[in-house]
């Protein structure tokens, strides 16, 4: 089932269970009934405004909405059930007495632990009333929208009750069903969106509750100002995106911590694999792009063994400059150690296929394809730089990413000149996008900034943990069955290594010397001030210097 497929069925479950309608609905979120109705029928697509907008209504979290159904209607909070049945008239009959407050608790005690009965074999559609044989995540709806006929309007019934979610957030919220795992994922509950208030909890509501007072929403912890107290406006690059579920998902650890820094870190990194692949799925509402997140791959893509590797040489970088490491006759010279920020996340922007790579041999380049190739590598002429193809003692064919590719095409075109074209055999690639991630990445990237400006060290630390965990089992983990695409793994990881390899060379460029370039993020340089090259910071455009030593004559203190 499709993203957006998902979100039609978690929409019409939550019509169903507030005893609404579309025609509500569409007044609560600034629509037309009839655009409501397109967007349910499959003629017209959510946007990720609606999608938020539709969320607040219901006072639940956009996350659980494309988690399906079943989430969906578990995380609308008591006090939004309480009001909606309040406005909903029950059928009842006329000689019953009102019931005790006693005599309430315990039927929605009663009903708490109920099941649905038995599907009957008709039964209405949660999309349009009509008589449905089919059942989608326990909820009756018309398969095909052309089925669906206009709601007929008849007395809102009693929704069914549900288990109340725990004040500290305590049910499981599961991964958006495009991605299909929900065994791993942890708390999402029915948190009010800050774009639209919650109903107070008391009939008079009171500016701020009292210490103490237990409320729908889910406090902050005191012991985090830090968490959404310092958060800077919104600018119009980031306002679409949505960071608020990262704030607010780092506010719920803090608080079922009781303050302990450490222990909601170490929960917030525990179930970082899950929440990057719901967060992607929210990224991803009204994308034009359907990936496929298991599709059959060649055997160059598989492991030999079970702890072995692929086929594909990621051009990972473990680069000395012999000449200066080895001179110890000429001047001492101090050299500086730095740090690349967000490798990773910076290399999530790069071109990734969405399809099923088909196998080519003809040799040719197509770049609106990606995918991994059969090259003849050039020869590389240059000791004062790094090889882009990275520490490789082999000669001869070798199978490269598509990030690596487009690096040596660029250093051998005729703007740099580097170095010979490499030579195509054959490839295994499919169509591309540069965008599959691009939101996502903004997403993590804005969260990082608000989090270091503020001083927020347990989100930067849970951003880095889904970007990097996302990065390393986005190929073959038992950690993450939501999604198989080893190819994307090994593109990401090569995009990282040219992306530091072009540091290094802008380095070279403007009269420094480049003494080593290792991993991901670590460029060693000397022979001039480099901060007249880089920026210094902790931004992802910027560097940070590690440590500093001496190569060279009688002084040196060795390799750092």
């Amino acid at each position: 089932m499709s993203t957006l497929q998902t979100l039609r069925g978690s929409i019409a479950a939550l019509i169903q269970l507030t005893g609404g309608s579309k025609a509500e609905l569409a007044a609560g979120i600034g629509l037309s009934p009839e655009a409501v109705s397109r967007r349910q029928n499959g003629h017209t697509a959510w946007s990720l405004d609606e999608t938020d907008a539709v969320a607040a209504h219901y006072h639940i979290t956009a996350l659980s909405l494309l988690s399906g159904p079943t989430a969906a209607v578990e995380a609308v909070p008591a006090h939004r059930r309480d009001l909606r049945h309040k406005t909903a008239p029950r059928p009842a009959t006329a000689s019953a007495p009102p019931d005790a407050p006693a005599e309430k608790a315990e039927k929605a005690e009663a009903l708490a632990v109920q099941r649905p009965p038995a599907p009957e074999p008709m039964r209405p559609c949660v999309l349009c009333g009509g008589p449905a044989s089919d059942v989608v995540e326990g909820f009756p709806q018309h398969l095909d929208p052309g089925d669906c006929t206009p709601p007929q309007s008849s007395p809102p019934a009693p929704a069914a009750a549900h288990p109340v979610p725990g004040e500290a957030g305590e049910r499981p919220y599961s991964v958006p069903a495009a991605t299909a795992s929900r065994a791993d994922a942890t708390a999402f509950a029915g948190i009010p969106s800050q774009t639209s208030p919650a109903p107070a909890p008391a009939p008079a509501p009171a500016p701020a509750p009292a210490p103490g007072t237990v409320q729908p929403q889910r406090p902050v912890a005191a012991a985090r100002p830090a968490i959404g107290a310092d958060r800077r406006p919104r600018t119009s690059s980031t306002d679409q995106l949505p960071v608020d579920e990262i704030h607010q998902l780092v506010v719920d650890e803090a608080t079922k911590a009781g303050g302990d820094l450490e222990a909601a870190t170490a929960a917030l990194i525990k179930r970082a694999i899950p929440d990057a692949m719901a967060l992607w799925g929210l990224t991803r509402v009204g994308s034009t792009y359907d990936v496929l997140f298991r599709p059959p791959r060649p055997d160059i893509l598989k492991k030999r063994t079970r702890n072995g590797a692929d086929d594909i040489w990621e051009a990972r970088p473990k680069w000395r400059n012999a000449a200066l490491l080895s001179d110890s006759t000429g001047p001492v010279r101090e050299v500086t150690a730095l740090d690349v920020n967000g490798a990773f996340l910076a290399a999530l922007k790069t071109h990734l296929p969405h399809k099923v790579l088909a196998h080519d041999t003809s040799g040719t380049y197509d770049r609106r394809r990606s995918g991994v190739y059969l090259i003849t590598p050039p020869h590389w002429p240059h000791e004062q730089l790094p090889n882009p193809l990275g520490d490789r003692d082999l000669v001869g064919e070798l199978w490269i990413t598509d990030a690596t590719l487009r690096l040596l095409l660029r250093v051998s075109g005729p703007k740099f000149q580097l170095c010979e074209p490499p030579v195509v055999h054959e490839s295994w690639t499919a169509a591309a996008s540069e965008n599959l991630l691009e939101k996502f990445r903004q997403t993590l990237a804005a969260a990082r900034h608000e989090a270091i400006t503020g001083g927020d060290q347990m989100t930067v630390e849970y951003v880095k943990a889904m970007y990097s965990k996302f990065v390393s089992t986005c190929g073959e983990s038992s950690h993450n069955r939501d999604i198989e695409r080893p190819e994307w793994m090994h593109i990401i990881h090569s995009q990282a290594f040219a992306n530091l390899w072009w540091k290094a060379h802008r380095a070279y460029a403007a009269g420094l010397s480049v003494v080593k370039m290792t991993g991901t993020d670590e460029l060693h340089v000397t022979g001039g001030d480099w901060r007249a090259v880089f920026p210094e910071g902790r931004g992802l455009s910027e560097v940070k210097e590690k440590h500093t030593y001496t190569i060279g004559g009688s002084g040196s203190m060795g390799e750092g």
